[in-house]
């Protein structure tokens, strides 16, 4: 009696089910195989209504597979997951009405218009003829594509098309959102209007769970992030607490010549606090440090000791590219996707 009795009271418990009830994506002890492949391996996520999760990880971690698990578009072979409180599986036809999905190629059709698109994908949620019109339309505005409305969309640019993709996303009004390295292959400038728009759709209180390869990204969307290496989560936090993981600041120098970094790194070497690493060209220099401006005006004056031609030298703090470099052993990229086998196998 006294074990059920304990069950009974934890969930009679209002702030543990408030608590439950307030995650918009709870992931289990998911597992996906493709043949020898293993996609997902145990993989837990929880992601709060209304926050951004980032999904950091190289290529084949499993970023994809998990997106495409938790869309419906693929049911894994172990673990449970809910999203808006729905199982994957289980109520999968009514989720896929709650949800909206941008994947890593604009899923467009390039012989009908922007607004034909848009309009369509009203119909399909059945939203009906004059609703499915009027979303359409409201859409184009807001995405700033409607002096493109009525163009096929084979004459729009990879940004335009961008931007259509997340606006076919939003048709129904999802409560949770999946961006799949929404900004791949984008320009700098179609990058940032981008995450203007993100930023707002987040604002209106959308959950949104964002896969990317760009750091920078992540840093600034997301409320937290998650680090998935070989079908795991092996971090979780926020950006700074990522950060605080690998400590310290960085004295980072590039010199003249390979020779000169060698007498550097010498003179350097008592200011370490750990390894100094140095590039594959030899000329830049990373030195973690601790002690702030005073630690760099002292590296300053061994250098100039050593008569180094220093090209330029500056304090930092560590970075995401850092902390991706530290847990999973190399850097990040920032081109092309991932889960290659997984798409192979299926």
């Amino acid at each position: 009696m006294g074990a059920v009795r304990e069950i009974h009271l934890k969930l009679s418990d209002p702030g543990s089910i408030m608590a439950r009830m307030a995650d918009a994506i709870v992931a289990e002890g998911l597992v996906k195989r493709y043949g020898s492949v293993v996609a997902l391996d145990g993989l837990d996520l929880v992601v709060p209504e209304g926050t951004v999760m980032g999904l950091l990880g190289p290529n084949g971690a499993g970023k994809t597979t998990t997106v495409r698990v938790l869309t419906t578009l693929l049911e894994h072979d172990e673990g449970k997951a809910t999203v808006t409180g729905l199982d994957v599986v289980a109520d999968a036809k009514e989720l896929r009405r709650r949800i909206g999905l941008s994947g890593q190629y604009a899923a467009v059709d390039e012989n009908l218009t922007g607004f034909e698109n848009l309009d369509m994908v009203g119909r399909l949620y059945h939203l009906g003829k004059q609703n499915s019109r009027a979303r359409a339309r409201e859409l184009l505005e807001r995405f700033d594509l409607v002096e493109a409305a009525d163009r096929p969309v084979k004459g729009y640019s990879g940004g335009m098309r961008r931007r259509l993709d997340l606006a076919g996303a939003l048709v129904a009004k999802p409560r949770v959102l999946f961006l799949d390295e929404p900004t791949t292959g984008l320009d700098p400038r179609s990058r940032l209007g981008m995450w203007d728009v993100i930023s707002e759709l987040v604002a209106g209180g959308t959950t949104l769970l964002l896969t990317t390869q760009y750091l920078e990204e992540a840093d600034r969307l997301a409320d937290k992030i998650a680090v998935i290496d070989h079908g795991r989560v092996i971090a979780l936090g926020t950006a700074d607490e990522l950060k605080a993981q690998v400590g310290g600041e960085r004295l980072e120098l590039t010199v003249s010549s390979a020779q000169d970094a060698e007498t550097a790194k010498a003179a350097l070497t008592p200011l370490a606090i750990a390894e100094i690493t140095v590039d594959d060209r030899g000329h830049r220099l990373t030195v973690p440090v601790s002690g702030g401006a005073d630690v760099l005006v002292d590296g300053v004056r061994r250098l100039d000791a050593e008569s180094v031609k220093v090209l330029d030298i500056g304090l930092r703090r560590p970075t995401l590219d850092d902390v991706f470099l530290t847990l999973t052993g190399h850097a990040a990229s920032g081109t092309g996707t991932e889960d290659k086998q997984g798409e192979q196998a299926e």
